[in-house]
């Protein structure tokens, strides 16, 4: 099966468990996010082992030129994590973080940091959003959504860079933890 046409299947099924409320006229709650945010913690806990399984010689890798490096992907991905948040849905910012300039880490260590700390500051806001605030109109990209929506482009997005950090990590002969056999 095509990558399209698997990666289509998974948002498909994604958003009809994320819509499963609506058909039984439940409305948006709290559960909606907290599935959305199981669902965070499970692409966040693969970001984190893989982050720590690639070499730091890897990180100034790119698979070609033009092309995000493993630091600017996991950079990246922590940007984001705040930017949604803090863009998005009116949360206030992280003092002492850089996020204008996160893209341009290159470290594994600093790289590290930001993302873990950006995983950190989803947690601790994202988990608390109330049903009121998850119903409220926002932007997202040009468009008026419901605050839940943006948590949805969020666990989307990171999910997106799940997958290219791990075809980045089998390219350089890394194999996700979470996929290597028990004997490994």
């Amino acid at each position: 099966m095509e990558m399209r046409r698997i990666y289509t299947l998974v948002l498909a099924t994604l958003f009809a468990s994320l819509l499963t409320p609506f058909a039984y006229g439940q409305g948006v709650s709290t559960e909606l996010r907290d599935e959305l945010m199981r669902q965070f913690e499970a692409s966040s806990r693969k970001l984190v082992l893989l982050s720590e399984a690639i070499p730091d010689e890897v990180y100034s890798w790119s698979p070609g030129e033009g092309v995000m490096t493993v630091a600017r992907v996991y950079a990246h991905i922590a940007k984001y994590n705040y930017d949604y948040l803090v863009n998005n849905l009116d949360l206030s910012p992280p003092k002492g973080i850089d996020v204008k300039n996160m893209e341009e880490l290159t470290d594994k260590g600093d790289v590290r940091e930001a993302l873990l700390a950006s995983i950190e500051f989803v947690r601790e806001n994202a988990a608390t959003l109330s049903e009121d605030r998850l119903l409220k109109a926002t932007q997202l990209y040009g468009r008026d959504v419901p605050g839940w929506a943006v948590l949805v482009q969020l666990v989307a997005h990171m999910n997106e860079h799940v997958g290219q950090s791990v075809s980045y990590a089998r390219m350089n002969g890394v194999v996700p933890p979470w996929s290597r056999p028990a004997s490994m």
